[in-house]
């Protein structure tokens, strides 16, 4: 912050810390990365790596991107702002509001929220072996000549209701795309319009969030960086395409968000700000399942909630990977003060996915162990 209590400009500040360590996921295979962080010293932003390939131009830092699973703590808050109106019931049964799909009556608009109803998730699911169990095409060659197609939410919905529940509704957790589809058509339904619309008028506006498309299109609309899809074309034979076209509606309402690091940093602080939902409901927001422990801490109500040690404090987080490309980066201190938002995409080379949790641990802690880290509340 500069002596008037007005935040420096991202382009004045000296980071070299922060673009070392972009550079560092450059080095593991990424082609691009883009990062903002708002902190103490206030807004920084900056790039590594290329935007494009073939190109020499390092990625915008106010590019657009497709930020995959981000979109679920916007349709959370959707949800929770529907909540706070009284419009619906947080324990109440999901089939009182959608009929038509038959539902089991145990499965709850918080079971939704937060992974425990039990569905199967329509992009497929893990057996116990290990092995894969497919859904529909999200990955291979099947997912590259599919990739323009237009899945409508119901279609998807109905799609998991084929297959057996994973387990009985509330007495487990498992992450399921299923669950968020089934979360749009309940705003669409108590709202009474699009969740385009929706989002539009209780988000997007009121935050000024100008460069945030819901549901994503088919085409970036906007600058952006290129993100590539590296896939066995027939055995033994590697193929790399550029995927930043692709219909993105086969993960409607769970990963289909295109959006700015920018935008994400006003969205993510605004929530945990206290700006978009009331006290009460961001402590249930909070509340996390023991089940669902992972690198990125427990899953609460659209939202995982880390702890990173001792001197560093919690921090809230979303992120996300659109089929194919780009992955999003989303953390904020619980009071919203602090946040990093990242977009990163692939090229030609397969990223060292066994380096990446290091790569972003030692990046989140970067940012969130300096300073003064903010207590959980």
């Amino acid at each position: 912050m500069s002596t008037s209590g007005t935040p420096v400009a991202a382009a004045v500040q000296d980071r070299p810390e922060l673009q070392k360590a972009m550079q560092t996921f450059v080095d593991a295979g990424f082609l691009g990365m883009q990062l903002r962080v708002t902190d103490e010293r206030g807004e920084w932003a900056g790039s590594a790596g290329l935007r494009k390939l073939g190109e020499a131009a390092k990625p915008s830092v106010d590019g657009l991107f497709r930020a995959g699973s981000v979109t679920k703590s916007v349709i959370a808050t959707v949800v929770l702002q529907l909540v706070a109106e009284g419009t619906i019931g947080l324990d109440e049964p999901v089939a009182g509001y959608l009929p038509e799909f038959e539902l089991d009556r145990r499965i709850t608009v918080r079971m939704l929220l937060q992974h425990t109803s039990g569905l199967y998730a329509y992009t497929g699911e893990f057996r116990p072996d290990g092995s894969v169990e497919p859904g529909i095409p999200g990955g291979g060659k099947d997912w590259v000549d599919v990739r323009f197609k237009t899945y409508q939410p119901e279609e998807l919905v109905r799609f998991g209701l084929s297959r057996p529940a994973r387990f009985e509704p509330g007495t487990s957790w498992s992450y399921s795309n299923t669950n968020y589809t089934l979360a749009q058509l309940l705003i669409e339904k108590v709202g009474g319009s699009s969740i385009g619309d929706e989002v539009k008028r209780r988000i997007l506006r009121p935050l000024d969030l100008r460069h945030t498309v819901l549901p994503g299109t088919t085409d970036i609309p906007g600058p952006h960086a290129h993100g590539y899809y590296r896939y066995e074309e027939a055995p033994g034979r590697w193929k790399v395409i550029d995927v930043s076209r692709q219909d993105p509606s086969m993960t409607a309402g769970a990963g289909d968000i295109i959006s700015t690091t920018k935008d994400m940093h006003t969205f993510f602080s605004a929530l945990n700000g206290g700006k978009l939902i009331p006290a009460e409901l961001l402590t249930e927001m909070r509340k996390t399942h023991p089940e669902s422990a992972g690198i990125y801490g427990r899953y609460g109500l659209g939202l995982y909630v880390q702890d990173l040690g001792p001197g560093c404090g919690t921090v809230l987080n979303h992120n996300g990977n659109a089929t194919g490309g780009y992955i999003a980066l989303m953390y904020s201190t619980p009071d919203g003060r602090k946040t990093l938002t990242a977009s990163m995409t692939t090229g030609d080379r397969t990223p060292d996915l066994a380096a990446f949790p290091k790569l972003l641990d030692d990046l989140v802690k970067g940012v969130f162990c300096g300073g003064e880290a903010a207590p959980a509340r």
